[in-house]
């Protein structure tokens, strides 16, 4: 499956990796996954901790459910867990 409207962003915390997957066309949103630690591999899914989306989202539920599931199989294919981190040196 092509996914040419989304983008994933980590960020590294203190405590915590953040995991974001952010759709870049109307409607624009953005969701926050994390790695289902009980899934048999450790990723499964995703799953969705936070959505954010612009006011106007309110009426078709249906065409953005279809949406949050692409964004989750995005999730997964662009490696579900954390990144690899890159070395400094």
């Amino acid at each position: 499956m092509s996914f040419p409207h989304f983008v994933r962003i980590d960020r590294d915390g203190r405590d915590t990796e953040r995991h974001y997957v952010v759709h870049t066309h109307n409607p624009q949103f953005t969701v926050e996954l994390t790695p289902d630690r009980e899934a048999p591999d450790k990723v499964g899914s995703g799953v969705i901790k936070r959505v954010c989306v612009p006011n106007s989202w309110a009426g078709d539920y249906g065409k953005y459910a279809k949406l949050l599931a692409q964004a989750q199989e995005f999730f997964v294919a662009s490696g579900g867990g954390p990144a690899p981190k890159r070395m400094q040196g």
